[in-house]
């Protein structure tokens, strides 16, 4: 059975920072791409950033560019996501998202939220202001 587990949200004021993290079970980690979406009361899910199986290859929002930072340990079954400066905008529903192996290619990165099989239930961050 797979599992994706989040922790690390809660209350941050603005400007402050939060580490997610993801722990997974159940699947060839190792294998497979990692994404962290998140998702605001009333809008779309939308994609943060997302990591290569190998975590030679990220791409992020163009709302998070040079604040937040994905990465993974590949041992742990674990992936991350560093929040630093953060904004009351960012408060949002935030899920990691596992994508099996696609591609031949070690720095493929999903491009579509379909393109991901397994989902986390979602940690909280709350940015005040």
């Amino acid at each position: 059975q797979v599992q994706l587990v989040e922790s690390g949200g809660g209350l941050v004021q603005a400007g402050g920072s939060l580490r997610l993290s993801c722990a997974t079970s159940g699947l060839i980690f190792s294998t497979c791409a990692m994404g962290w979406f998140r998702q605001a009361p009333g809008k779309e899910r939308e994609s943060v950033a997302a990591i290569s199986r190998g975590g030679t290859s990220t791409k992020y929002a163009d709302s998070v560019k040079g604040r937040f930072t994905i990465s993974r340990t590949n041992a742990k079954n674990t992936v991350y996501l560093q929040m630093d400066s953060l904004k009351p905008e960012d408060t949002a529903n935030y899920y990691c998202a596992a994508s099996l192996p696609r591609s031949f290619v070690s720095g493929w990165l999903p491009s579509h939220r379909l393109e991901y099989d397994y989902w986390g239930q979602g940690t909280q961050v709350t940015v005040s202001s």
